[in-house]
């Protein structure tokens, strides 16, 4: 019988002191994740200013702070549903909502997508790109890929819909990737779960959109370098220009390749022979074609994907081509073939863009452009995969960032 004592006072000792390790653990993990946020956001890691070099110990230490957050993370991560208590109604507002207005506009599927990849491409999906300028900020707007987004108006409805039924709850963040995974369902792509609680940013970084959004004249190696430094490889990349089978561009964006590739007063040799005359028709020579085209990652045209874009964004001073190109070519194999035309395409050597093109351009990526063709339900399982990764970039959860009530304006810090 004393043995059982024993025991269970032993029992109740030890319960005690795990419980009082794993609060003291929770609150350490507080102040770590509070001050890894501050870190990320110090506005060096945002304007490209220089960081002092660390001694090896420093590095070794931060190896091991950056593992205990991603643990951290964790108990602020997004989870399904999370709506499901204080606005239960939300996604099935928003679906109604782009259901309605895809019916009546198709061309909002290619914007929202564009939307989505220019809000989550530049310091993760947090609606930065939504917000106006104002004394504090500049806004993503202004710089020159993001002139061209559409879509905005199709947000700030909804969100106003939201604000009616659950005030203060449904943030813009995820209106934006839930919205654009509806746009890709009813473009013909795959449906994708997504979890849901990202916070609004109060911050946004029109210098960085300027420089990281690759373009329509990007290389190779400037796309994946782009690409993987936000976490996605080959695989994924070449799987998210599938996106490229829906929208439109204009000739201004391509024009080059027709008439004065790189300077040499020809047409790019990797253009398909007949599609390069296809292309002439409907682009015929301008001033614009005789001038040297930006170079790679300038800003000077949209960003990837490049659909959608308005006659008036981007044009020449010369006055260049403002032909409009369907870059489904008629819903080219159905809405079935979503995604798996564009990469047929390639194969065939009809990209439409130099960017595009550039797939083929190592074996690597070649390897999935191939697949991709050949095997549309491994497209489109890829394709989902890389929008839910691409949906959940950086996100910000938990006490960080604000749930705005106008989608485009900061919510003032008394009414936090």
């Amino acid at each position: 019988m004393r043995f059982i004592g024993d025991w269970k006072i032993a029992f109740a000792t030890c319960f005690f002191i795990a419980l009082s390790i794993y609060v003291a653990r929770l609150e350490f993990d507080n102040v770590v994740l509070h001050f890894l946020r501050l870190a990320k956001d110090f506005p060096e890691n945002h304007t490209g200013g220089k960081v002092s070099e660390k001694s090896p110990y420093e590095e070794d230490f931060m190896t091991m702070f950056m593992s205990t957050a991603e643990d951290i993370d964790r108990s602020y991560s997004l989870h399904y549903d999370f709506y499901q208590e204080s606005c239960p109604s939300a996604e099935r507002i928003i679906a109604k909502a782009i259901t309605e207005t895809y019916n009546a506009r198709p061309s909002i599927a290619p914007s929202l997508i564009r939307l989505l990849f220019h809000d989550c491409f530049i310091e993760g999906c947090d609606a930065s790109v939504l917000l106006d300028a104002d004394e504090s900020l500049t806004s993503e707007k202004e710089a020159s890929p993001n002139q061209s987004l559409k879509g905005l108006d199709v947000i700030d409805a909804i969100k106003s819909e939201l604000e009616n039924v659950c005030p203060g709850v449904v943030s813009c963040a995820d209106i934006i990737v839930l919205a654009a995974r509806e746009a890709v369902l009813l473009a013909g792509g795959p449906f994708y779960p997504l979890e849901t609680g990202r916070k609004d940013s109060v911050a946004a970084f029109k210098e960085i959109a300027e420089r990281e959004l690759p373009t329509p004249q990007a290389n190779l190696s400037v796309i994946l370098a782009r690409f993987a430094s936000r976490g996605f490889n080959e695989r994924e990349t070449v799987s998210l220009f599938g996106a490229h089978s829906i929208g439109t561009t204009h000739c201004t964006f391509f024009e080059d390749r027709l008439y004065n590739f790189a300077g040499t007063g020809k047409p790019d040799p990797e253009l398909n022979p007949g599609f390069l005359q296809e292309l002439k028709t409907k682009c015929p020579f301008s001033a614009s074609a005789s001038s040297p085209s930006p170079s790679p990652g300038t800003g000077l045209a949209p960003s990837l994907p490049a659909s959608d874009c308005p006659k008036n964004y981007g044009m020449s001073p010369t006055g260049g081509n403002d032909g409009v190109i369907d870059l489904s070519f008629n819903n080219e194999g159905g809405e079935e073939n979503f995604g798996t035309r564009y990469f047929r395409r390639l194969m065939q050597k009809k990209g439409l863009l130099f960017s595009d093109q550039q797939l083929t351009s190592s074996e690597e990526t070649e390897t999935w452009v191939r697949a991709y063709a050949s095997d549309p339900q491994l497209f489109r399982r890829d394709f989902a995969m890389s929008m839910m990764k691409l949906s959940s970039y950086h996100v910000l959860t938990g006490p960080l960032g604000q749930v705005r009530t106008t989608c485009s304006k900061v919510l003032p810090k008394e009414l936090i």
